[in-house]
């Protein structure tokens, strides 16, 4: 049976035998090519959210679904009782390009920041020492699994699963005081987000990162930063640490180094690394042939065509639009993030939730964040004109919503 062109289907069973724990909207997509996808009926969308930033090649790219087609006639799967070349050259590549000297692989972001705690903690314990808490920032997001939801600075993740996990602490986020006062004699790590994505694309000052490497390395802690979503060219540079001049302990990675097989890492140095001993921590998937061998051709496509670079241009391309848009139409509050992870914040007239189906109806996709809040981040293979049909159909949404206002009918984009 093939349900893939009956969105009828495809949605009856979901309800029935899917776990509802997402809320899909009621579209389904049957194949996409570069930053497009097209539904179940045959309409185009543009992908302004990439698969919540990881089809960093976009949809259908040439040399990574024929990377991951000869990989797969060869070998999908191979456990780690043996040595697996795709492995071993990913964690070459990785380490040579980054501040990191070992690398771990996993399945997911989820599953890296939980391998990046179990490090931290144990980098401490193999030593005998008593340092166990880590300190993460209010408003963060680490996570699905008991680990990362306790890490996360959001208790509405946690709140139903109580009782959560002992050993950490959370402080504000941009407030290097508030980090002081919770270090303590037991405090091992401090793990940080550089841009807090699920809060509404907020980026860390400058000052504030440089302040937590310094109070880092005055403390003996750890500083791991989470760059699952900021990672692998999304912010313009290829890891979003290298724009703040700091170098990380421990690093995590997911979303776009597959460009959509899935995939996680831990990077650190080879001091940090040294929190792991023989038997210590594992993975059955992790590290598998086909997803190194896909993580292996991003990073070289990555490179040869100058996609960081891509990301910062069309980035400052999208923002100077937004903000002209903002000075012409009115509701827009702030536009922020770096590179291709950007937050379009509008004032209360305008629901997030009815700004991205109204785009959705134009044919671009979105997420929504909070009440106020839109996300995008696009495949950075994305051209000039293509962001720019993006930011004409925000501005038209805009004038409609300002032709609403005179009828008298109300500002709010309802769903």
């Amino acid at each position: 049976m093939n349900i893939e062109n009956d969105l009828y289907l495809i949605s009856d069973y979901d309800k029935k035998y899917c776990m509802q724990v997402f809320g899909p909207q009621q579209i389904a997509f049957t194949h996409g090519k570069g930053v497009y996808l097209y539904d179940t009926e045959g309409k185009k969308y543009m992908d302004m959210i990439g698969g919540i930033a990881v089809n960093s090649l976009g949809h259908s790219h040439p040399k990574l679904t024929k990377t991951i087609s000869d990989q797969a006639k060869k070998v999908i799967h191979c456990c780690n009782y043996y040595l697996i070349p795709q492995r071993s050259e990913l964690a070459y590549n990785l380490c040579r390009k980054s501040f990191a000297d070992k690398c771990f692989f996993a399945n997911s972001g989820a599953e890296a920041n939980e391998g990046a705690i179990k490090l931290a903690r144990g980098f401490f314990s193999h030593k005998g020492i008593d340092r166990y808490e880590i300190i993460t920032a209010k408003m963060s997001f680490h996570g699905r699994t008991m680990a990362t939801i306790t890490a996360t600075g959001q208790p509405k993740f946690s709140e139903p699963f109580k009782p959560v996990l002992p050993g950490f602490k959370y402080a504000e986020f941009n407030n290097i005081d508030s980090f002081k006062e919770q270090v303590n004699e037991h405090t091992a790590a401090i793990m940080l987000e550089l841009i807090q994505g699920e809060s509404g694309v907020h980026p860390a000052d400058k000052s504030f990162v440089l302040d937590i490497k310094r109070l880092c390395e005055e403390k003996g802690l750890l500083l791991i930063i989470d760059e699952v979503q900021t990672g692998i060219g999304r912010t313009g540079t290829l890891f979003c640490y290298e724009q703040y001049g700091i170098k990380p302990d421990i690093m995590t990675l997911a979303k776009g180094l597959g460009g959509g097989v899935p995939i996680g890492a831990v990077l650190a140095t080879n001091e940090a690394a040294t929190g792991f001993e023989l038997g210590d921590h594992g993975s059955t998937f992790g590290g598998n042939p086909l997803a190194c061998a896909a993580a292996n051709t991003v990073l070289e496509v990555i490179a040869d065509n100058q996609l960081c670079f891509n990301a910062g241009t069309i980035s400052e391309f999208i923002v100077n639009k937004l903000n002209q848009i903002k000075e012409k139409r009115g509701y827009i509050k702030e536009v922020r993030g770096m590179g291709l992870l950007i937050g379009i914040e509008f004032d209360e007239r305008i629901l997030a939730s009815g700004m991205r189906d109204a785009l959705r109806n134009k044919g671009f996709l979105v997420s929504s964040i909070g009440k106020s809040v839109i996300r995008i981040a696009p495949p950075l293979i994305i051209k000039e004109a293509e962001a720019a049909k993006f930011c004409q159909a925000i501005d038209q949404v805009l004038k409609e919503t300002d032709k609403v206002n005179k009828n008298k009918i109300g500002l709010e984009l309802k769903k």
